[in-house]
């Protein structure tokens, strides 16, 4: 099997790199071109709830020969077919021998997806029809603790992939949350951690869900242990451990003997990598927080742009433009970070899960057939809220040496409207300043995505 760099695609973007790429000014290319911005963005339609995300990419280094170079390495290298075969169910996670088959999680059609002839979405329905049914009677306050009260404190131990979803995700979607719910997320092994969360905590009040595949990770086993130990120590070893205690986990035998009641087991199959299981039974707490019609919604969502991946072609394709985008920059301009910074405050952690999203996908050093790469992986993933980094580190990205592309995302209408959007008219001035964007405020439920290179922010036609 050929490495990237072995490709005649390959060689053709590097030749194109040399000729163009290496001397574009992009003020230059606005100026020759008017229709640049609407040439170079893209709009995808939600099809769940006909909203609309704008994705701007024409303050990126490229032209049209670019794009059909970019998109000509990816065809060459096998991604329609990689993309085919994931849908399909084949195992393209060939070191483990599995299905990668997160989008079997979001599939709200519940067209049949099968792995090894067996299609697995009733699964995957009878496991939300659990979360549902528990995370409704957690809200409604049906579900009570040993002493009859409700549940009002939700505690999610994990780590990895089962806390960085969860938490961006709630914190994202905080404007739907229970507002008489205090939640918390434990992941680290440091006791602090969960000193503090149990700190103000009433154990008769507090459901703790414990979030490990295998039920062994060490640093969620022992924080679990830790849990359990001060609710039997707070209740006298009254406390119902099965009424405070829910497992998200496949390990039934680790489970019950922790003392959870397996009925209170929600598990997920092993076709779900970690960094996409928010998706999964991993998701509960979110379902908790925001409410299951609106988790459900999340799903809607998430699968409008699994289908506008499968089946739009790759030149007009956002998530395979925007991945070869960081190929782009990375392996021929010899950018090392990726900075994605979300204006917007409830995207606050969208920044830290993407760098588990792409830094634990593409940290490898090997190929597929076990050789030592010739090319960069990925960058490093960074970010921060917008309006803060500009305070911080966004000297150094404007007026340094570094090359650093750039993601800025953006609300055109904000769940909170303070002060006649006068919050909103000042973030909107903001980013229009760093990108040079039009205005979107005839833009209806619409994120702002634009792409850009911030050390030749100067360089545009301001």
């Amino acid at each position: 099997m050929p490495q990237a760099t072995e490709l005649k695609a390959w060689s053709a973007l590097q030749s194109h790199h040399d000729n163009v790429g290496r001397n574009f000014v992009l003020k230059e290319e606005f100026k020759k071109d008017p229709q640049r911005f609407e040439k170079f963005s893209k709009t995808f339609k939600n099809t769940a709830d006909n909203s609309e995300i704008l994705f701007d990419f024409s303050k990126n280094l490229i032209n049209e020969d670019t794009i059909k170079a970019l998109v000509a390495v990816a065809k060459e290298a096998g991604l329609e077919k990689l993309r085919d075969e994931m849908f399909a169910g084949e195992k393209i996670n060939f070191t483990e021998d599995r299905a990668v088959l997160h989008v079997a999680l979001r599939n709200v059609t519940s067209d049949p997806i099968n792995v090894d002839g067996k299609d697995v979405m009733p699964g995957v329905n009878k496991e939300l029809k659990h979360m549902e049914e528990f995370s409704e009677q957690i809200r409604s306050g049906e579900w009570k603790g040993y002493t009859g009260k409700p549940l009002t404190t939700i505690i999610n131990i994990g780590i990895g992939g089962s806390d960085l979803g969860p938490v961006m995700v709630t914190e994202a979607l905080k404007y739907y949350g229970a507002r008489e719910q205090t939640l918390h997320f434990v992941s680290n092994i440091d006791g602090t951690h969960m000193a503090e969360a149990l700190r103000d905590s009433d154990p008769e009040t507090t459901l703790f869900l414990v979030a490990s595949k295998t039920f062994t990770t060490a640093e969620t086993v022992t924080n679990a242990n830790s849990a359990k130990e001060w609710f039997l120590k707070k209740t006298d070893n009254k406390g119902d451990i099965a009424k405070h205690f829910v497992a998200l986990s496949t390990n039934e035998a680790e489970v019950t003997k922790f003392g959870i009641d397996a009925k209170n087991m929600f598990g997920f199959e092993s076709w779900v990598g970690g960094r996409y299981s928010v998706w999964s039974a991993i998701g509960l707490s979110v379902a908790i927080h925001i409410g299951f019609k609106n988790f459900h919604e999340l799903l809607s969502g998430a699968h409008a742009m699994d289908m506008h991946f499968k089946n739009t072609p790759l030149e007009e394709n956002i998530p395979v433009i925007a991945g070869l985008l960081s190929v782009w920059y990375s392996d021929f301009f010899g950018a090392q970070t990726h900075l994605v910074s979300p204006f917007d405050q409830y995207l606050h952690r969208f920044p830290a899960y993407l760098q588990q999203l792409s830094m634990e996908s593409n940290g490898k050093a090997v190929s597929r057939d076990g050789k030592i790469v010739k090319y960069t992986t990925g960058p490093i993933l960074f970010g921060e809220p917008a309006t803060n980094a500009q305070h911080s580190f966004f000297q150094l990205v404007h007026q340094g040496t570094k090359l650093i592309p750039t993601d800025f995302i953006m609300a055109a209408e904000s769940h909170n409207p303070i002060d006649n959007n006068k919050h909103q008219k000042m973030e909107k001035m903001s980013s229009r300043l760093r990108t040079h964007q039009p205005n979107y405020t005839n833009t209806r439920h619409s994120w702002v995505t634009d792409q850009l290179h911030p050390f030749l922010l100067k360089r545009l036609p301001l």
